[in-house]
């Protein structure tokens, strides 16, 4: 149960990687119209979820959760997959302030890396069922685009919750899938959100670094 909670706590959203200040390009689809309410809003995580870096990460860090994963491999996959300079930024300065904060609380010395990387080399300890950790993983980067949608639409906290919620029982089932695949089962196809995070990089208001 220790190692449960010491998960819990690493993939809170008051664990102090900055998540808070990237939207994964969310700010720009509600900027253009996209997203707009509570059901365009799932859609678009869905799509996120199945499709893009929702799968890709679970992916990747269920992999460097294994025995055997050599995490500078993995670490250098997962930069050449990220589809933008945005996304590599997002995922490398968490990935950072993740592996930093745990080497300060585990006395580990984890080097810097992009997040579901350094997630798994960190988890990898704790000796949690993959599929566990990566729904807890999944849990959190959901979590907190609902937060962010709820601050920057006319969204109210029921309604971004409400989101979240409907969310769970897909991210139950990636959780279970992603335990067993592999990396040739890597790829994405959530073609709306990488070209948002292109998009984003120009956009002449932001209030996200992504």
């Amino acid at each position: 149960m220790t190692a449960l909670l010491t998960l819990v706590q690493w993939l809170s959203p008051a664990f102090p990687i900055g998540a808070f200040a990237y939207s994964h390009g969310l700010e720009r689809v509600i900027a253009a119209g996209d997203v707009t309410d509570a059901d365009s809003c799932e859609d678009w995580l869905c799509n996120v979820l199945h499709h893009g870096a929702g799968w890709q990460d679970a992916v990747l860090l269920c992999q460097a959760l294994g025995p055997d994963a050599d995490h500078d491999a993995l670490d250098a996959l997962a930069r050449a997959l990220a589809p933008s300079a945005e996304r590599l930024q997002e995922s490398a300065e968490q990935g950072a302030a993740f592996a930093r904060m745990v080497s300060g609380l585990t006395g580990r010395p984890l080097r810097p890396r992009l997040l579901p990387i350094a997630t798994g080399e960190a988890a990898a300890a704790l000796g949690l069922p993959p599929g566990q950790v990566a729904q807890l993983y999944l849990q959190t980067f959901a979590s907190n685009l609902c937060t962010i949608a709820t601050r920057h639409l006319p969204l109210g906290q029921t309604d971004g919750q409400r989101v979240l919620a409907r969310l769970l029982p897909r991210i139950d089932v990636l959780g279970t899938r992603v335990a067993v695949a592999s990396l040739d089962d890597l790829g994405g196809c959530a073609l709306a959100a990488d070209l948002a995070a292109f998009q984003h990089e120009t956009q002449n208001v932001r209030i996200f670094r992504t």
